[in-house]
């Protein structure tokens, strides 16, 4: 035993010595490099690293808007079905600095003013790097890189812009020591000249970029720097125009945060129309934009849900992907929640959460095939509401008695039609009559806690391949963060806005051919109310409305209505005798009322002050020179 210990002495004053030799001959000792981290220096000094870096950035593009709560549900469009989660902090208007609402996004996610400002601060670093590369650049690896970075610098502003008006411009990185890290708010027309100057150095810097769906191109910068003009010419930035249209705009001291206070609103939408057509002339004619007649009612629902799929379902043909400009792209390799769309938002009955289902506002706002609006006046439609629609209807909305997918094993007994069913049907049952609750209300016999309240589900970019069963499988579908259809549909609004009222109706009316429906002949307030709904319709779920709605200043009575629902009953025809529940109008009489959902649920509201959104208290605080929006 003393031997052992005596051993154990000489070897643990053995490695005293050796350690002692080490650390005296190794400067590095003690500052050994994490494994799992890279140095700035090393990043920039390192083609591959520094390219690493700007990918990275991409990812403020989050979900792109495949989140769990879509922004459809801030607007009419859709109701998120799980109240109580910072939605309904929005629709009714209770936002306020302390508490913006929209939990998912607004207060904590993609576009949180921090959140934004950190991936402007990346595009920052990456800008000021790149300007004088310390790798090979060859192949002009720097220069691709930088024309990334500004557009995603002007990218992540113009969303800041969307929300809050106008915001400080900071273009530089700063640092530990900086003098004052306090800025002030720069004007809104110098937030609009920024963007747009990214934009411009953008397109110039990738001009020999290779297009790689995900990344930046030319034709993403020009469609972007479209966007913020047309925003930019709209009645909300318009001061004169909003400070008539609302009191807490007139009475706010610093309207030149909101809008333009001065200058010729028509040569705004000079510009608007310019940028809008440089892309289409570039980069056109899109996808089937060249029609000069309407395609067939199946076809346009087809056309619709090619463009829906972008190439990203085995069930579709990928053609549509023509239209995708860019792409927020969801890969094998990473399990994210944009891959859940489905699940997300499909009926409960396929056991899937119902998350943002369609109001009945967005249903009544489809026309007929033929053109006409539709009337729940007419006694026709009123009997049959969702027959003959326009084709964009049924590769958007899930509705009572629409075809879908096969159900699950547990539940395919329940309904081998593979029908929605949102309504209270008869069936007879024993040599009686009982009422069947459909298995995708709120009554049903699965999950009915994840049932709509609406009446209706989502289609849209959710993949119709059967293989894919939404509650648990992944899909692919890309979100688009822009296309080209939203470039013509810019184009549209300003030439109607200068009364280019001919070239207006020749470009809407050849996205209505593509989508199977007659031409408008429609001219003045006809023709613009004509171009909005349009709008609306094509654009539905692509996180548009909500912002289309503030900038037009329609909120009031859009987005402040109380959400439209639809009530379903079935009833047997005299000598009907089912048993098993299947959408059947010769054995069923069917009714359809409409009303609105609980306000126990959802009591939606408009007040002005939601035209922006609160600057948080927090970023007040630690910036002592901003100025808050109007009504906090």
């Amino acid at each position: 035993m003393k031997r052992i210990k005596k051993y154990h002495a000489f070897v643990q004053c053995l490695l005293v010595v050796i350690m002692s030799c080490t650390v005296a001959c190794n400067d590095n000792f003690v500052s050994t490099r994490p494994l799992g981290e890279v140095s700035d220096e090393d990043t920039w000094q390192d083609a591959g690293l520094a390219e690493a870096f700007v990918t990275e950035i991409y990812n403020g593009f989050g979900q792109g808007g495949f989140d769990e709560e879509m922004l459809a549900s801030l607007s009419d469009e859709a109701m998120f079905t799980h109240p109580g989660r910072g939605i309904n902090t929005i629709t009714e208007a209770r936002s306020n600095d302390a508490d913006l609402g929209w939990n998912s996004q607004i207060s904590a996610g993609t576009h949180n003013w921090g959140n934004l400002y950190r991936r402007v601060r990346a595009t920052n670093i990456a800008i000021q790097q790149l300007a004088d590369p310390q790798f090979d650049n060859s192949s002009n690896i720097a220069t691709r890189l930088t024309g990334e970075a500004h557009f995603l610098r002007a990218f992540f502003y113009s969303e800041l812009l969307r929300y809050y008006g106008a915001v400080p411009l900071v273009d530089s990185v700063y640092g530990l020591g900086h003098d004052d890290y306090t800025i002030a708010r720069n004007t809104f027309e110098e937030n609009v000249e920024f963007i747009v100057a990214d934009c411009d150095r953008a397109a110039e810097l990738l001009a020999d970029a290779p297009v790689v769906d995900g990344r930046a191109s030319v034709a993403a910068a020009l469609a972007l720097k479209a966007r913020v003009l047309t925003k930019a010419a709209s009645d909300l930035h318009d001061i004169p125009t909003a400070s008539a249209n609302s009191e807490i705009i007139a009475n706010y001291s610093n309207p030149e945060y909101l809008g333009y206070t001065s200058g010729n609103r028509m040569e705004r939408w000079r510009r608007a129309q310019a940028a809008a057509k440089a892309v289409m002339d570039a980069f056109g004619p899109g996808y089937l934009m060249g029609l000069t007649e309407p395609v067939t009612p199946e076809e346009g629902t087809a056309n619709y849900l090619s463009m829906a799929m972008a190439g990203g379902s085995n069930a579709v043909p990928a053609d549509g992907k023509a239209d995708l400009i860019l792409g927020r792209f969801f890969i094998d390799l990473k399990d994210e929640g944009g891959n859940y769309v489905g699940r997300n938002n499909g009926p409960n009955g396929y056991h899937n959460w119902a998350g943002n289902t369609p109001t009945q506002q967005l249903v009544d706002d489809y026309g007929m095939a033929d053109g006409r609006p539709f009337d729940w006046g007419n006694p026709a439609h009123a009997a049959a509401p969702y027959i003959n629609r326009d084709p964009r209807f049924y590769a958007t909305i899930l509705y009572d008695g629409a075809d879908w997918k096969p159900r699950t094993a547990d539940v395919a007994g329940r309904d081998p039609a593979n029908q929605i069913q949102t309504g209270q049907y008869e069936v007879r049952q024993g040599g009686n009559t009982a009422i069947h609750y459909g298995l995708d209300t709120r009554n049903s016999s699965v999950e009915d806690w994840n049932g709509t309240h609406t009446g209706y589900y989502m289609r849209k970019f959710i993949d119709p391949d059967p293989a894919v069963v939404d509650q648990n499988t992944r899909q692919f579908i890309p979100w688009p963060v822009l296309r080209f259809t939203e470039v013509v549909l810019n184009y549209v609004e300003a030439s109607i806005e200068l009364g280019d009222e001919a070239e207006a109706r020749t470009w809407l009316n050849r996205i209505r051919f593509r989508a199977g429906m007659p031409a408008i002949t429609a001219s003045g307030d006809a023709l613009r109310d004509t171009y909005r709904n349009e709008r609306r319709i094509e654009l539905a779920y692509e996180e548009h409305r909500f912002h289309d709605a503030r900038r037009w200043m329609i909120a009031a009575e859009t987005l402040g209505r109380k959400v439209g629902i639809i009530r379903i009953l079935g009833r047997l025809k005299a000598g009907s005798n089912v048993s098993l529940y299947r959408y059947d109008p010769e054995n069923y009489d069917y009714t359809y009322t409409v009303g609105t959902v609980d306000p126990g649920i959802e009591n939606r509201q408009w007040l002005d002050k939601m035209y922006f959104i609160a600057i948080h208290r927090d970023e007040m605080n630690r910036n002592n020179q901003l100025v808050q929006n109007p009504g906090y």
